[in-house]
């Protein structure tokens, strides 16, 4: 929503300190391209079954600090799909398992299109039994306290990703005789920092990225955000907060730190085409952090948001129980890299939302696909924390829409149309706007 532009708005109001963006830090690529003689894989099994075949391959894309990098990177051909230029390729934490091997049958089922899922990033656990965003505070201290640029653990996250878009091509030109040019990069929470970042380097193989639940674009502003929105940092970002990284230390360091690690810095290089998945009850972020930095993106864009979903964006019933996987999620990625690796035309969507006197006027215009179904999600919530409110939608409700302010506490809205791309449903959400109760 043009009217939700809060970048500079908040800064002025928390006292966030500004970001240099002029020329974005060039560590991220100096590490990324550097020379690294120890790339190599290894095709170790080929399993097939009714379904697809699945390609199993041993990795390892690097050495950072004299630790081998080691990886698994399974690539899911599913029955009746024939090898393609582009290749979705998902990156995540651990080794395979039967709940990874499911997610990267169903996406590529539903995508109809070769899908690679690259395990191990990062490397873990590491310096004493670190691991996660504990590990990655630990090696932004070693940074600050070296100021040697290779330290922070995104930057050999991307590169693994790089490796293994490295491998990919190799292992399709030996096995299938056939040429990989393209990648739609994808992977959630800090694996979706790291989509950000692998777009950031400017390698012309990434066709596409779709990030997910890693809503934190326009760091300095997203901290005092949290304090709006929370009273506190969340605590989901605690080892950052031990590490006495957030709040963004004061120095020169510090701020060029987090300039090297924050996609938004590399936004103008980013231009490729993006899809953004929240859930709208991430424990870690804002309800609207996209706000923040949505009209600060180049190129095409599209947003969903997950209603009544964490961090692993399973929605729950009204009872609490999870689903088993995000199907909402994993519908629109497969549109989105069916249509990127397709040269499909996804689905315009754009909206306005003019607020006056406590009632916002939503509208939306759809452009390509028409929508079969629309439907408006709403929550509230005693304060701007809507971690565990509850979202329910009015499928009744007609385009455009008129939502107005409580009469206490506060309000959250968006809208949500839905389509049909040749039997896969799936759906596009617009922004979110949180309307405040007028003040007696």
């Amino acid at each position: 929503m043009r009217s939700l532009s809060l970048g500079l708005a908040l800064a002025l109001v928390v006292g966030a300190p500004a970001v240099a963006v002029a020329a974005p830090p060039t560590e991220l690529v100096d590490y990324v391209t550097k020379k690294d003689e120890s790339f190599s894989w290894k095709l170790v099994a080929t399993n097939k079954s009714d379904a697809a075949t699945v390609y199993e391959i041993d990795l390892v894309s690097q050495t950072w600090h004299d630790i081998k990098w080691d990886h698994k990177l399974q690539v899911f051909l599913p029955k009746g799909v024939k090898p393609q230029a582009t290749v979705l390729l998902w990156n995540q934490g651990g080794t395979p398992n039967a709940i990874s091997m499911l997610l990267g049958l169903q996406i590529a089922e539903k995508a109809k299109a070769p899908v690679a899922f690259l395990y191990g990033v990062p490397k873990q656990p590491l310096f004493g039994g670190k691991k996660e965003d504990a590990l990655i505070a630990e090696t932004f201290v070693r940074y600050l306290d070296s100021k040697d640029g290779s330290w922070p653990l995104l930057f050999p996250m991307v590169k693994s990703v790089v490796r293994g878009m490295d491998a990919v091509q190799q292992f399709a030109k030996k096995e299938w005789d056939f040429e990989v040019k393209s990648f739609v990069v994808t992977g959630a929470s800090k694996r979706g920092w790291t989509s950000w970042l692998t777009a950031a380097t400017g390698d012309k193989r990434v066709k596409a990225i779709a990030p997910i639940v890693i809503d934190t674009l326009n760091m300095p502003v997203q901290m005092g955000n949290q304090l709006k929105a929370f009273g506190k940092p969340s605590e989901m970002i605690k080892d950052y907060t031990a590490a006495k990284l957030v709040p963004i230390p004061d120095t020169p360091e510090a701020k060029k730190l987090w300039q090297m690690i924050d996609p938004w810095v590399y936004r103008d290089a980013i231009t490729v085409p993006k899809l953004i998945i929240n859930g709208a009850n991430d424990p870690y972020w804002p309800l609207d952090a996209l706000n923040s930095y949505w009209d600060d993106l180049k190129g095409d864009k599209w947003v969903l948001y997950v209603p009544n979903a964490g961090h692993d964006l399973r929605e729950a019933n009204d009872k609490g129980q999870k689903e088993l996987l995000p199907t909402r999620a994993v519908n629109t990625l497969a549109a989105f890299g069916r249509c990127m690796v397709y040269d499909k035309k996804m689905p315009g969507l754009s909206w306005v939302c003019d607020e006056k006197a406590g009632v916002c006027r939503l509208e939306v215009a759809n452009s390509g696909a028409k929508p079969t179904a629309s439907r408006v999600w709403t929550a509230e919530a005693e304060t701007r924390d809507f971690r565990k409110a509850r979202w329910t939608a009015d499928a009744a409700a007609k385009l455009p829409a008129e939502v107005r302010a409580p009469e206490t506490g506060f309000r959250a809205f968006y809208a949500e149309t839905e389509y049909d791309l040749d039997g896969l449903k799936f759906t596009l959400t617009t922004q979110l706007r949180i309307l405040e109760a007028k003040k007696k």
